[in-house]
């Protein structure tokens, strides 16, 4: 495995730190920016979400997103 993230999963991370006034918008941006489908695209950021090469590239989003992950698995 290489130490770097492919440019793919930095632009998933990228498009994960933006905000955005309303999940369509961003829905739009997935689609048109990444050529994902949303389902996939959160397929791949929860695979980021658990890789040490995305924490290393960009620690502030990827402890942000477990935080809600972690909130969201204990309300269940």
């Amino acid at each position: 495995m290489s130490d770097a993230l492919s440019p793919h999963e930095q632009g998933v991370l990228a498009l994960e730190r933006r905000g955005w006034a309303s999940a369509g918008a961003k829905e739009r941006a997935v689609r048109e920016e990444l050529g994902l489908a949303p389902v996939r695209y959160y397929q791949l950021l929860n695979a980021l979400l658990d890789d040490p090469r995305a924490l290393a590239h960009d620690p502030v989003t990827v402890n942000r997103l477990r935080r809600v992950r972690d909130a969201r698995r204990a309300e269940r």
